[in-house]
């Protein structure tokens, strides 16, 4: 479960040239760690779905969530 726990730590739909990239990846990365579901964005101070979470969802709500595991709805 570990591997796949890392490559789950690398889902990300920002640009790497983004603010705060690097913060955003992680703050991502210690969520899944620590088995929370959300972190906050530390510019905008929002909640953010990790992406376990999404996955342990089970579906693409289609809203453009940052670290949304499934493919992208058209």
């Amino acid at each position: 479960m570990q591997s796949d726990k890392k490559e789950l730590y690398k889902i990300s739909r920002l640009n790497k040239n983004y603010p705060y990239y690097n913060e955003i990846i992680e703050l991502h990365k210690e969520a899944i760690e620590n088995g929370q579901d959300i972190y906050f964005d530390p510019e905008t101070g929002f909640a953010v779905l990790t992406a376990e979470f999404l996955l342990k969802r089970g579906y693409c709500c289609g809203s453009g969530c940052r670290h949304c595991p499934y493919e992208v709805k058209q």
